[in-house]
């Protein structure tokens, strides 16, 4: 008999909650993890994007609320997320928010690229839940605005994205501060050893929860791959765009005036599109995500740091412009297509350039791509290109230092055949504090 959402030890005024959306089957994900956390288990979860983590974790934290509901004093917060970028963070809070509509507890969520005059009035108003990101959280913490003495239970959300951008010691210095009696989740859609050692650090007695193999992709995801002249790669992605009939698509891109660029390609051939990365403002980024979410644009043009945290119903299309560097990424950037059961199509370009990074793509996934040879601009790879080492793409490093008060960020019908060979979120700015942090040299900005 399949276990639903009813049968799970959550109280009344969540089941209600999940009712308005229609939910009833928790995925994989959510019915392993939700009765460990219910138990007072740390966990460790490993689970590919869009399977669902942040029910898994929100569902039982709000339960544990629930049970205990007494109000959080100000600047105290009984529980404490920190998620990589921004955009993860709001999407994390607006979760809490949905799920706990019947409950009376309150949620905040700070970042950088923002003022912190609003954010540090919030904290003082006592949310019992707080969703952060690093960098602001840290300033406000050095600033005496907020004290985690009184924690109940600590998440960390995308792990590994949370290292690759270079938030370790930030990460670090955050334990410090945690109470030792407290819960502590951990989920990571990949693996690697440097994440297994930071769990060992935070987590007591976890007990383990894996629903897929690490770095598998998303089975209901049509994958397909593109030979193209990086010359071509424009007139390429204006067909593949003009050939899907419906739905949004999500096009990735190696670099910040590379998203800019194809954004402004795509318009100029009347196709409504716009970028999203770590030099826009909070508000620029928040009104193209809502411009794409309520369908006036079509197209989002995106780099890997800014697209944590992107969850947006009906994307059927996902096209990496350009591959990426760390082959992990390719699982996260396709999982923005077919999220919660729905099928989508994942398009790859691979110009003459990127052949060693495809190799290192099909390595992770454990398959190669198929081939879309049938396209009006295929390029078939000679043994040269296939040999040929990747070209520096750059843009993806904040370069050191830090961001000013106000929160700039730094610049910084197919046929187939088989396979072919600063900051992110809220680091990017200082909200006030006049102290700087050497250890963020290798912080990312998007």
């Amino acid at each position: 008999m399949p276990i639903t959402f009813e049968s799970l030890a959550l109280g009344e005024p969540l089941q209600r909650a999940l009712r308005d959306r229609e939910y009833t089957t928790p995925s994989p994900i959510q019915e392993q993890t939700i009765p460990l956390v219910l138990e007072g288990h740390d966990v460790m979860g490993c689970a590919q994007t869009g399977t669902g983590k942040t029910a898994a974790f929100a569902l039982p934290i709000l339960e544990h609320l629930s049970d205990n509901p007494y109000k959080a004093k100000p600047r105290c917060p009984r529980v404490l997320v920190i998620a990589p970028t921004r955009e993860l963070a709001s999407q994390i809070a607006k979760s809490f928010t949905d799920y706990g509509q019947h409950l009376p507890f309150k949620s905040t969520v700070i970042f950088g690229g923002v003022g912190q005059n609003p954010q540090v009035k919030a904290l003082q108003r006592g949310p019992e839940i707080l969703v952060a990101t690093p960098g602001r959280l840290i300033d406000l913490m050095q600033q005496g605005r907020l004290n985690l003495r009184d924690l109940e239970v600590f998440v960390i959300d995308e792990a590994d994205r949370m290292l690759d951008m270079g938030f370790i010691h930030d990460v670090r210095k955050i334990i410090d501060k945690l109470p030792d009696d407290r819960q502590s989740l951990f989920f990571s859609a990949t693996m690697p050893r440097s994440i297994i050692d930071l769990s060992e650090k935070i987590l007591k007695y976890p007990r383990h929860v894996r629903v897929t193999p690490p770095a598998t992709t998303v089975e209901k995801i049509d994958q397909s791959l593109c030979h193209v002249a990086k010359t071509n790669k424009p007139r390429l992605l204006e067909h593949l765009l003009r050939e899907q009939e419906d739905g949004l698509a999500l096009v990735f891109s190696a670099t910040k005036h590379g998203a800019n660029r194809i954004a402004e390609q795509l318009n100029r051939v009347n196709i409504n599109a716009d970028a999203i990365h770590g030099s826009k403002s909070q508000t620029a980024r928040e009104r193209a995500l809502a411009n794409f979410r309520a369908g006036r644009i079509s197209v989002l043009v995106a780099t890997d740091i800014a697209a944590r945290g992107i969850d947006v119903k009906g994307i059927s299309l996902v096209v990496n412009y350009d591959l990426p560097k760390e082959a992990d990424c390719y699982v996260h950037r396709i999982g923005r297509t077919a999220r919660a059961g729905a099928e989508g199509r994942a398009v790859s370009m691979c110009d003459e350039l990127s052949h060693s990074l495809l190799k290192d793509i099909h390595k992770v996934i454990r398959m190669e791509i198929p081939v879309v040879d049938d396209h009006p601009f295929h390029n078939e790879p000679t043994d040269e290109m296939r040999n040929a080492k990747p070209q520096p793409q750059g843009g993806n490093r904040g370069g050191g230092g830090r961001g000013r008060s106000g929160g700039r960020g730094r610049s910084g019908g197919r046929g187939r055949r088989s396979g072919g060979g600063n900051r992110g979120g809220g680091g990017s700015a200082r909200g006030g504090s006049s102290q700087g942090r050497r250890s963020s040299s290798r912080r990312q900005t998007a």
